[in-house]
């Protein structure tokens, strides 16, 4: 079994307030658990507007299904328009591990 872990720093467009921010968040998180089906939330910078941290987590038999997934995942993220894609960072955790 093979859990791989993403996250990603986003900035945030024109955004002035928390409820802006969940309003802009929360539908990329939907969508990544609706088309990836991993589980995925707002993990960080949850007092900042303009920032957020959202992580992605995939568990497979495989580590290339995952490395694909998450590769995936960010992809669809750094396309969003509404968004810029600050880093993204990945782990994976093994049978070794």
């Amino acid at each position: 079994m093979y859990v791989g872990a993403l996250e990603l720093d986003v900035l945030l467009g024109d955004v002035h307030s928390l409820k802006q921010k969940r309003s802009a968040v929360r539908p990329v998180v939907a969508e990544l658990r609706r088309r990836f089906a991993v589980s995925a939330a707002e993990a960080g910078h949850l007092d900042l507007h303009r920032r957020a941290l959202i992580g992605v987590s995939c568990v497979a038999a495989d580590p290339g299904h995952v490395t694909e997934v998450l590769d995936s995942c960010e992809r669809l993220v750094a396309a969003r328009p509404e968004l810029e894609l600050l880093s993204a960072r990945h782990r994976m955790l093994g049978p070794e591990d």
